[in-house]
């Protein structure tokens, strides 16, 4: 099972606010956003990470944190808070660590997956059903998602965010079926 999910922000202070996530505390917030992925995904499936693992925490704690997360095969998808992970000194705890990657029509019911943080106004097979999942914009709700699945003619682009999913993970299978795919 493929997962994705984006702007988990562990131990950003600000979010909280910025956002209106519910939870008290940044403790209680990097407690509660593991024990959900830990929930959902199963130590063998795929998780892709689109950007802003955390911020502003020392390497030592965020590497704490992700090894708190079960699933083994991680992919992050760097953000603008990402920056450090592919210095040589730091533990490799990422299956891979990538600025863009694309996922092979084969693995999404013959679509293609443009992962990115940022979201695109156009991308590569855009014309041909890929689908680009993002983070970066912190939508509310799934309101963005739904405006791009509910056009004359859909935009397959879908906000993988926390803030925009109840602050779960979301599977490929669910992006399909939201798509009608």
């Amino acid at each position: 099972m493929m997962w994705f999910t984006a702007d988990l922000h562990l131990g950003d202070t600000n979010i909280l606010h910025d956002m209106d996530r519910p939870f008290d505390s940044v403790e209680e917030m990097n407690r509660k956003v593991i024990d959900v992925i830990n929930e959902c995904v199963a130590a063998n499936d795929l998780l892709y990470i689109l950007g802003d693992f955390t911020y502003r925490l020392p390497m030592a704690e965020a590497v704490r944190l992700r090894k708190r997360i079960e699933c083994q095969n991680i992919t992050l998808i760097r953000g603008n808070h990402d920056s450090d992970w592919e210095d040589p000194d730091v533990p490799q705890i990422w299956e891979d660590v990538r600025d863009y990657l694309e996922i092979a029509p084969g693995y999404a019911k013959g679509h293609r997956l443009v992962l990115s943080h940022y979201p695109m106004l156009s991308w590569n097979g855009k014309a041909r059903g890929a689908i680009m999942l993002h983070g970066h914009i912190h939508s509310r709700g799934d309101r963005t998602n739904v405006r791009n699945r509910d056009r004359e003619r859909p935009i397959f682009r879908y906000d993988v965010g926390l803030d925009a999913n109840e602050y779960k993970p979301v599977s490929r299978d669910q992006i399909l079926s939201f798509f009608g795919l």
